[in-house]
């Protein structure tokens, strides 16, 4: 831990989960989401560009994956418009002016677009038995260090239903990476 407590945005985040891991490290934090957070704390609804410049040292983003993520990609067919937009959108937040920056988003196209991620990750490396491998974009961060690996390989978000919340349940965050990104990336450079 530092002395020194970080103004840190979770962008696209509406669950709260990675934003409550750093403010439980007393860190100043907020979550921002087009959506409601489900979990009451710091949180603006809105555009994430509307308080990206209000001087944050640490930003992690979780765009959405709806027209990046290779398992949509059957669906991308006539979708040019609105994945180049998803694509822009991630873009303009790897060029935030943000010192610390990791983006995190599935396999898929911003590998080929823009880059290979830094690392993938996966849940049961940070506690939690199931399979989701999710590259992290980093700026200026060390890799993210297994915390807890765990036995169990079940795909379970590869595997849900149908459903109107099918999207948030498989885009909310695991605690255990969270913890992990709170812990580690907390007080690094400091």
């Amino acid at each position: 831990m530092t002395d020194k407590s970080l103004n840190v945005l979770v962008a696209c985040e509406f669950s709260g989960i990675v934003r409550e891991e750093f403010i439980k490290r007393g860190h100043d934090a907020i979550s921002c989401d087009l959506l409601p957070t489900e979990i009451p704390g710091p949180h603006y609804q809105g555009d994430v560009f509307d308080i990206i410049n209000d001087g944050f040292d640490l930003m992690i983003a979780h765009p959405p994956c709806t027209y990046l993520a290779g398992s949509g990609a059957r669906w991308w067919q006539g979708r040019q418009e609105e994945q180049a937009e998803a694509i822009d959108f991630f873009m303009k937040l790897v060029n935030a002016p943000i010192d610390k920056i990791c983006i995190e988003n599935p396999v898929g196209i911003m590998s080929t677009i823009y880059r290979k991620p830094d690392q993938y990750i996966q849940p049961y490396e940070h506690g939690h038995g199931e399979t989701k491998k999710t590259g992290l974009w980093l700026k200026n961060l060390p890799l993210l260090i297994p915390s807890n690996v765990v036995d169990g390989r079940e795909p379970r978000i590869h595997h849900m239903a149908p459903g109107k919340d099918r999207s948030k349940n498989r885009s909310r965050s695991y605690t255990g990476i969270a913890e992990a990104m709170a812990n580690q990336w907390g007080g690094y450079g400091y």
